[in-house]
């Protein structure tokens, strides 16, 4: 909100102070504050950040009240100083929180067990649980917690804390309306033997399962069994062969995922096989640096998940034309695909522009096969594509023009790191398509309007080029990063992700 929202608390006090309205000057100003009706004051702390909001509770008591009423969401230092008294007193003044994260640094003492058993009476209608760093937190406290059974409680997720898995199987018994469930980093869970692991649950009701950092695989063969509902599957540098968890969990049955996520891990076409026999509503599959993986899994995937239409691959395996062709020529719902460090050529391209009449974002990065006859096919074939992002590729400024000449429905046209695409070319581009947003990592002056791009275009003589050496960039560009995969498309093409 900038200096408008950091100002509210301020306005109000010199409201107070102020002269009058007819302008006595006799220091008995009205608060005009007080007119506004709760439901607007409620609107506008809404509207404003943390820091912002504390502010403006100290004002008066109705807007101490108001904003006590309002706000659902509450982060807090989970250190030890916090008692159960003091928990009390904090969330019985914010009793309508629904969402709640703890934090603490893995170097300080968290909070105990007694004051997270506190937590479900005292925030009954808490929907969302987020514990970061809680190492002081064992399996008594989540036993205590979960047997209060909190009735809205749809999503956790715990990083770096103290419990195994004993404080696990008591969430997945007792907490009914849990959906969601994140696993970061939890040592003592990866410490655990597997065979002391032994669910005796019934078919649990969770839809989304992300695994990061963790390393007993073998371990969560039994929750997937158990999840009969689940439709997300994330699992990111979680060491441990995924193939066999993937073969044992999903053997035999129709699973309704329809997302699934793998990054950093040891899986390959056996796994591929796995998903496809046993999802045949996958609609998004990403597969970054799945080392094993190859043109055979990718197309037993095709030959089941018809239904696909987000494909992300990031180094996997040994894939190619064979396995991008096998995709496009039986996922004819494609409308989103990324290839990074994938070997494709035209033989792909014209499956994919001839099978798949709804692609409308294709990124493509990191191979030397795309260069300017790639780019001025992609141009012609390609009509439906709205979202085009090319990135480290041999490209020169006769690859971008033929883009720029074709698809007619191309909104936004990213290119980085293509050393042959020159500020000259850009500056043409946009003065031809001013509806197309182009964005380039060229540096470019500070004020560069559309008079400076008329004359750099107009200009006979030959301009010096900028300095091409990279500069690093201060904001991160997900595209090639290992991040996770909902993150690189929300990069990629302009999105906020889920």
């Amino acid at each position: 909100m900038g200096q408008a929202s950091s100002c509210w608390a301020d306005t109000a006090k010199c409201i107070n102070k102020s002269e009058d309205i007819n302008g006595n000057g006799n220091g008995n100003g009205k608060d005009l504050t007080q007119t506004l009706p709760d439901e607007c004051l409620i609107y506008v702390l809404e509207k404003l950040g943390c820091h912002d909001r504390n502010t403006c509770s100290l004002v008066c008591k109705r807007w101490r009240l108001l904003d006590s009423k309002s706000r659902n969401r509450l982060s807090l230092h989970a250190l030890s100083d916090i008692s159960a008294s003091l928990l009390q007193a904090l969330l019985s003044r914010f009793s309508s929180v629904s969402i709640l994260s703890l934090k603490c640094s893995r170097k300080h003492l968290s909070i105990d067990n007694h004051v997270l058993s506190l937590i479900p009476t005292l925030l009954p209608s808490l929907n969302k649980l987020k514990l970061r760093g809680c190492l002081d937190v064992s399996d008594d406290g989540l036993i205590a917690f979960s047997l209060h059974h909190p009735r809205f409680l749809t999503k956790l997720s715990f990083a770096s804390c103290g419990f195994g898995v004993k404080g696990l199987i008591s969430l997945l018994s007792n907490c009914h309306s849990l959906r969601d469930l994140t696993l970061k980093r939890l040592r003592k869970l990866d410490s655990h033997n597997v065979n002391t692991l032994n669910f005796h649950l019934r078919q649990i009701q969770i839809e989304r399962l992300c695994f990061k950092d963790l390393h007993n695989t073998r371990l969560f063969i039994p929750l997937l069994c158990s999840s009969e509902a689940l439709k997300t599957l994330v699992v990111c540098r979680s060491s441990g062969n995924w193939d066999t968890v993937l073969e044992t969990s999903l053997q035999g049955r129709t699973s309704s995922i329809f997302e699934i996520q793998m990054e950093n891990v040891h899986m390959g076409d056996a796994g591929l096989s796995a998903i496809s026999a046993s999802c045949p509503d996958l609609q998004l599959l990403y597969l970054n640096r799945a080392t094993d993986c190859t043109d055979s899994g990718l197309n037993a995937i095709a030959k089941s998940c018809r239904k696909l239409k987000k494909l992300h691959i990031d180094h996997a395996g040994s894939i190619g034309d064979d396995g991008v062709s096998a995709i496009a020529s039986k996922c004819c719902q494609l409308q989103e695909l990324v290839l990074m460090g994938l070997p494709v050529t035209l033989v792909s391209l014209n499956v994919l522009a001839s099978s798949c009449p709804l692609l409308e974002r294709m990124a493509l990065c990191n191979t030397e096969t795309i260069g300017d006859s790639e780019m001025a096919f992609i141009a012609s074939k390609f009509c439906a594509l709205k979202k085009l992002c090319i990135k480290t590729c041999p490209v020169s400024d006769s690859g971008i023009e033929a883009v720029g000449e074709g698809c007619p429905k191309l909104v936004k046209l990213k290119v980085k790191r293509c050393r042959g695409v020159t500020q000259k070319c850009v500056s043409r581009l946009k003065l031809h398509r001013t509806s197309l947003v182009v964005s380039v990592d060229a540096v470019w002056p500070k004020s560069f309007d559309e008079q400076g791009m008329l004359a750099m275009v107009n200009e006979t003589e030959t301009l010096p080029m900028p300095n091409t050496r990279m500069h690093r960039s201060t904001r991160t560009d997900v595209i090639c990063s290992s991040r996770s995969a909902s993150l690189l498309s929300s990069n990629l093409f302009g999105r906020r992700p889920n």
